[in-house]
Formats: structure tokens, sequence, C-alpha cells
């Protein structure tokens, strides 16, 4: 496939420097955008201050980079942070992709966008069920509400405008760099400064009872670069590892993993208003269209969060 110019929005969050790397290494020219400072990655060509309610300035942003490409990561992104914020969940991410939309078809109209959507639109699913593209969606978040609303918003101004839009519902996944705001790091945070003895040696945790699809975070974004590459225009997909695993598995995983000994306890303000017990993906699609599958361990994804905790000292 010939090189394209890709404008990441949201870059400078978790995904973004993961997506860029493995953008640029499939030799792509790689632009970031986002509110804050650029994150140091030799894989950005080139970082613009990007806001998506700004119209004015985003289509200024669009008409200098004149992208061949876009992903769309910016947004609110924390269904825990949705329940204290709704209106403000709702403002980034259902106003930010009718923002965006809107100056591609007018200053990129030939650009392909890519859509970056969550699994979490589904809300309660039978347990050991995988579900697939055609799942009815049963948002429980007001961070999956507005997702499910920005999605409907991208499909009908996409139908409109004639652009080529893909978008794609990927399913869990983690890594170096992501927030302790998101369970599995806050674990991990927790865990590293235990073994420094900066703490108690007491993880803290929310309801472990849930059974999750986790990836790692590259093995995400790597699908990302497939999706842009052979993805369909108009299709949705789902990007994750087709296998589910439960979260105090994984706990116990990561405390194995640690130097210290480690006692777990429920913190009830880690608890959720809302929670989905299952949600497991079929990935069939993605895979049969793009190649793309999931190449990183469980083990491995788990390893690398911790070592990137064990490193913020």
């Amino acid at each position: 496939m010939r090189p394209m110019r890709v404008l990441i929005t949201g870059a400078g969050g978790f995904v973004g420097p993961h997506l860029a790397q493995a953008l640029a290494g499939a030799g792509h020219e790689v632009w970031g955008g986002g509110l804050g400072e650029a994150p140091k990655s030799e894989a950005l060509s080139a970082w613009r201050s990007l806001d998506l309610l700004d119209a004015t300035a985003l289509r200024t942003v669009l008409a200098e980079a004149a992208p061949s490409a876009i992903v769309h990561l910016a947004g609110q992104s924390s269904a825990a942070a949705s329940f204290a914020d709704p209106a403000g969940t709702f403002r980034a991410n259902v106003l930010g992709t009718w923002g965006l939309l809107e100056a591609v078809h007018a200053t990129a109209p030939r650009a392909r966008v890519l859509w970056v959507g969550t699994s979490e639109v589904y809300g309660a699913t039978e347990p050991g069920r995988r579900v697939d593209e055609s799942h009815p969606i049963a948002p429980v978040s007001p961070y999956a509400l507005s997702k499910a609303a920005a999605e409907r918003v991208a499909e009908g101004l996409a139908r409109a405008h004639g652009l080529d839009l893909v978008r794609v519902r990927p399913f869990g996944h983690t890594g170096p760099g992501q927030t302790p705001r998101f369970m599995l790091p806050s674990f991990a945070q927790q865990i590293a400064s235990i073994e420094r003895g900066e703490r108690e040696a007491v993880l803290r945790v929310g309801n472990l009872e849930v059974t999750r699809d986790l990836s790692h975070v590259s093995d995400i974004a790597e699908g990302y670069v497939a999706l842009l590459e052979h993805g369909v225009a108009g299709e949705v997909y789902h990007l994750c590892r087709g296998e589910g695993v439960r979260l105090d598995a994984l706990v116990a995983e990561l405390v194995a993993m640690s130097s210290a000994s480690v006692r777990i306890e429920v913190d009830p303000a880690r608890l959720r208003p809302a929670d989905v017990p299952y949600l497991v993906g079929d990935p069939a699609r993605a895979r049969a269209q793009t190649g793309w599958h999931t190449r990183r361990s469980l083990s491995q994804t788990l390893r690398d969060t911790l070592e990137h905790w064990r490193q913020q000292a």
C-alpha cells in the first residue's frame, strides 16, 4: 500500500504514542494533534494544538496537514469519570465527532477516517457468548451512551457527505502509559509502590467478579493500522483477543509477579455505579478482511504494564 499521511486526534493520550509508532513502522507519515503538549515520540513528524470544538482552528490544522487518513482517538475515555461529568463527556465525544467530520467534509473530503468507538456500547451480554458487530447495543454508563451517540453521528455524517469512514469498537486494552484512572494500571501502580516501600502491602481493588476481553495496546494499535490500510468503508469492526478472562485472575497474576507479599482488599470507592459482568468479542471480521490478530499474551501485557510503573520511581 502507498504510504499515507495520517493525522491522529488525541495523539497525546494513552493509545496515541503506540499508534504513532505502529504507523511509522508501517511506513506512514504521522501528524499528531491534541490539547496538551506533544508526547515524546520520534514517530511523530509534526504536532499541532487541536481543539475539536473550535471549528476554525480545526479546519486550519486539517488544511495544513492535508492528511490521507485520520484516526479519531480524542475524547473522554473513562466510564468511571463519565458518571461525575456526563455533560462534559457528551460534549467531548459527540460534539467532538460532529466537529471533526464537518471539518473533514469541508477541508479534507477524500481522507479516510477511522472512528474509534468502544465495546462498552453493548452493555451486559450473555455469559459465555462472544458478541459480533451485529449485536444490539445497550449502554449502561454515560461514557458508553456518548460513544453510541457519537457513532450514530459519524455514520450519519459519512452517509450525508460521502466520507470514507471506517468504524471500530475495540475491546479492553492496556499497557505502558495508561493512566491509573483505569483498573489494571491502577493495580500495577499500587504494586510498584508497595515494592518500593512507599505504601502498606495492600492492593485496593473494585469489583473483580467480571469477565473481560483484554489485549495489549500495541496489538490494538496495529489493528488500527490494518483497518486504515484494508478496512472497508461503511463497515464496523471489533478488535479484541476473542477470549474472556476474569479480572480476579488477572489481579492474582499481577500479584504473583510482584517481589512483595501483597494482600488484596475491596475498596468501595472503586466500585462503579453500573458495571457489566461479561463482555467478550468476536474479532472474525477484522481477521478475515485484514489478517490482523493479537500477537502478545496476557502475561506479557501484565508484565509490560507493571514494569512501566516500576520505572516511574
